[in-house]
Order: C-alpha cells, then structure tokens, then sequence
C-alpha cells in the first residue's frame, strides 16, 4: 500500500489500536515492540527530561507513541523514542497526531534497528524544523547528536549531554541513562 494518507494511517489505527504505526512516504510501517534494553534507555531519558521540564514548565515531553504529523510533501506521522516540544509551540495537548514539529528528538537504537535509518530520521526531523536529533545506542554506550546544518558530536561515558539553546541549565549524564545491573 503507497500514496496512503493521515486518513487512512487513522482509519488503520482505530482498525487496529493495538499496533503502533508510522506513515512514512505515502506507505504504513508497523513497529514491532523494542527490547527491553532500548527501552529501558528510552525511558530513562523521557524520566530526566521530564523531571526538568515539568516544574519549569518549559513544554511537553512524550514518549514513543506520540504521534506527530510532519509538514512534509507526504505529511509523514512520525514517533520518536522521547521528544521536546517548548511550551510556547504548543500551550495545549491534543489527543491527535500533533501538528508541530518537537524541538528534540531521541532515537533508541534497538537490536533490530538500523543505524542508517535511525540517523536518516533524524535528519528527516532535521529538515522539517527538529533543532537537535539525539541517536542514542546502548550496545556502543554512545550518543550521537545531531543539530541542522552542523556536524554531528559523539558523546560517550563520562561526559554529559546539554542542550542550552533548548533546555538552558540541563545536563544529562550520559553513563546514568543506560540500563542498570543488580
């Protein structure tokens, strides 16, 4: 199925409110769930930024089942692992697809992903008006992160992520997002 629509990917979803899917380029992809792994990273990240984000009420942070609608020629609906949107793009939730682009993504890299499609997402957000794209791969314990037009910087353990142009004062550690031993 190519050439599908908003309309179609929603009529789809209420078919089957149990799958998550994107639209990307005019066809469905339906997404398997992530190891638990990835998902552990995914939520630790959506934790830190929440945690300073609300009581400043600096905007919204979602999870990877937020779905949102890029201003793109197909009108792509896309999920990021975490997102950012400022308060003042978005003063009210919507219980749609968001019509607004996140200030900041993450990606978590799952067994099954592809880097080059992960890193070919952010740059489709990139484009579409995304300020920073964080790729985030546990098996390397590496971020990579992403601005427009601007060369990538790789972090690693022992150093500590920031992004003041959006969340001035943040700092995430990056050897605290990945899943614990006991």
């Amino acid at each position: 199925m190519s050439g599908l629509t908003v309309k179609d990917l929603e009529h789809l979803q209420s078919q089957h409110p149990d799958y998550q899917m994107e639209l990307v380029g005019g066809e469905i992809i339906i997404m398997s769930p992530s190891g638990l792994e990835s998902d552990e990273v995914a939520a630790e990240i959506v934790a830190q930024l929440r945690n300073w984000v609300k009581p400043r009420k600096l905007g919204r942070v979602t999870a990877s089942s937020a779905g949102f609608i890029l201003p793109n020629a197909d009108q792509d609906v896309r999920a990021s692992d975490a997102a950012f949107i400022r308060a003042e793009r978005l003063k009210k939730t919507t219980e749609n697809y968001a019509e607004v682009v996140p200030d900041l993504i993450f990606e978590v890299k799952s067994k099954s992903d592809s880097l080059t499609k992960l890193r070919q997402k952010i740059q489709d957000f990139l484009t579409v008006g995304t300020l920073v794209g964080v790729l985030v791969d546990p098996r390397t314990r590496t971020m990579e992160v992403y601005r427009f037009n601007a060369e990538k910087t790789i972090l690693k353990d022992g150093e500590i992520l920031t992004i003041p142009e959006l969340l001035p004062g943040w700092e995430l550690p990056i050897s605290e997002v990945w899943a614990p031993e006991f």
